[in-house]
């Protein structure tokens, strides 16, 4: 196994780094308003279309930890953790028919603000501050960690030259604003769906080489099936299935994926409804676009998102089958660590036995996420920041130019401290299951907020202030209390208590009377045209499919 790139390498990875700047600058030139305008830099008003924001979101929600940590979860776990971008494309078409329609009718721009016209300011504030301290010191930090990380061994370059350098890139693109991040995000997927799919097709080609007879592809498909039938399955039952841990024993497959128990409970809806549709860095991008525009762009998401197994999860699917194997030494080498089986690494080890050229594609395209997640999430930052503390609370007189000068400050000021930060992050075992894991203490919470405020006249502030707190104290005394339960059933059962605790004390408080501050909502906001219902139903079908074929 070859450590670093090919001088052609270098060549390919030039190319598309030259046409991204170029063509990101000609959109900041020649796309969208030519003045300081903070909604045309922060939401990209009226700029984006359908499939721009399409692909900016699912540019922004690909990155290291999909790459490398799901692909090492479908070395762990097989094709069951493609669980995660399945149930995703589902929840993104419920997104755009029900929360699209609230948000665009009501001109929300920001989940604080949401919270404020929803509820009060106290809970949009606190809510504001959190956000930013975890998209700074949790989301942006993990994937400069994990981006270097996975470039380091990718390329041979020392950590901080790979953080640099990508922090410097996704600088470069953020500071151009929201239709620059939009537009440069569709080279950006066609540059990781490209690189993805050609790794996938050389992991096939290569496994049907050491284990088969070389008769290709689906030969390759074919032998995960024989070799690997146990990594075939969508769901799994308690005790049925025991799998590497990364740290040298065996665990629980059902653990991380609870079978049917994740849909009942709610786990698994609880991550995707929270991370798409009440997160800013994933929903902003359709904030600033017209409803049908922006129903049309997240369906588009969807589809994309149905595309994601195929790239990050038959990779780390061929590494298992070549480890179990013992086909290649480069492979059983590269995947161990001092005897201890760690799954995080079968994607950069994949990466490394590409022939060249290839593997300048596939370091085009893991950069490629990784930027546009960055970008995306730094922009957030800047939006939140700007619009919900800096023009409230510090100097609410800031004309428009003075607030995209500022809101250009902040992205730097938050890359700075994550770049800072991000080594200290070695001493952590950060994978795919890790961040679910860790995010998920919140996520019910807000999901509950977020829910009964949209749909509940009668939910008040109190009662959101109070789920919003109790979010995160349920989740680490059921993790320590209870050990045995998988992190999404906990997630489904801290979500039921905080709508619980929610309804009571607001139904306390409303005494049966609406909240004046509840949303007007028209039934008419719900309805789609023929093609969006048509795109919906292809999508549950595909869905479907695959559940019933892989049950």
């Amino acid at each position: 196994m070859k450590l670093g790139l090919e001088t052609i390498d270098y060549v390919i990875f030039l190319v598309y780094f030259v046409i991204v700047a170029t063509y990101g600058y000609w959109v900041y030139r020649h796309k969208g308003k030519q003045t300081a305008d903070s909604k045309d830099f922060f939401l990209a008003e009226g700029s984006l279309t359908w499939w721009a924001i399409g692909a900016s979101i699912i540019a922004s929600n690909i990155s290291a930890e999909q790459f490398i940590g799901m692909s090492g979860q479908a070395f762990q776990l097989g094709l069951a953790i493609s669980v995660y971008e399945l149930v995703g494309g589902l929840s993104l078409v419920i997104i755009a028919i029900y929360f699209l329609p609230m948000y665009i009718r009501n001109k929300i721009y920001t989940m604080p603000q949401f919270l404020e016209m929803r509820y009060d300011k106290r809970l949009a504030t606190i809510m504001a501050v959190f956000w930013l301290f975890l998209y700074i010191l949790v989301n942006l930090t993990s994937i400069i960690y994990l981006g270097a990380l996975s470039l380091e061994k990718m390329t041979g370059f020392g950590f901080m030259a790979c953080a640099v350098f990508l922090t410097v890139f996704a600088v470069f693109i953020t500071l151009g604003g929201m239709k620059v991040i939009g537009y440069t995000d569709v080279i950006q997927v066609v540059c990781l769906v490209v690189g993805g799919l050609a790794t996938t097709y050389l992991a096939l080609n290569l496994l049907s080489d050491k284990v088969g007879t070389g008769a290709g592809v689906f030969e390759g498909l074919s032998l995960i099936r024989q070799k690997a039938d146990h990594h075939m399955h969508m769901v799994f039952e308690k005790g049925e299935y025991f799998v590497h841990d990364g740290r040298g024993g065996k665990m629980d497959a059902y653990n991380q994926l609870p079978g049917l128990m994740m849909f009942i409970i709610g786990g698994q809806w609880i991550v995707n409804f929270n991370y798409f549709g009440c997160n800013q860095y994933m929903i902003q991008r359709a904030l600033g676009a017209d409803l049908p525009t922006a129903r049309n762009g997240v369906l588009f998401a969807a589809f994309l998102k149905l595309m994601m197994p195929f790239i990050v999860v038959l990779p780390g699917l061929a590494a298992y089958v070549l480890f179990q194997e013992n086909a290649d030494a480069a492979i059983v080498q590269g995947i161990t660590d001092n005897n201890i089986v760690k799954p995080d690494n079968a994607y950069p080890v994949l990466l490394n036995i590409l022939p060249a050229g290839l593997k300048g594609l596939s370091f085009a395209a893991l950069t490629a996420a990784i930027v546009a997640s960055l970008a995306g999430k730094a922009n957030s930052i800047s939006t939140i920041y700007m619009l919900d503390i800096h023009k409230k609370f510090i100097n609410p007189n800031l004309n428009e130019k003075q607030t995209v000068w500022l809101g250009r400050v902040a992205i730097v000021v938050s890359f700075i401290i994550a770049l800072g930060i991000s080594p200290f992050l070695k001493n952590f075992g950060q994978g795919f299951e890790y961040i679910q894991e860790y995010t998920g203490f919140i996520s019910p919470g807000i999901l509950c907020i977020f829910l009964l405020g949209m749909f509940w006249k009668r939910a008040t502030a109190n009662g959101a202030l109070a789920a919003a707190i109790l979010s995160i104290p349920l989740s680490t005394l059921f993790k320590y209390q209870l050990p045995d339960m998988p992190f999404l059933n906990r997630m489904g059962t801290v979500f039921w208590i905080c709508v619980a605790v929610h309804v009571t004390i607001s139904l306390i408080e409303s005494r049966g009377e609406k909240n004046p501050k509840a949303f007007v909502v028209d039934r008419h906001w719900f309805r789609t045209n023929p093609s969006f219902r048509l795109g919906a139903l292809a999508v549950c079908a595909l869905l479907t499919l695959v559940y019933v074929f892989f049950w």
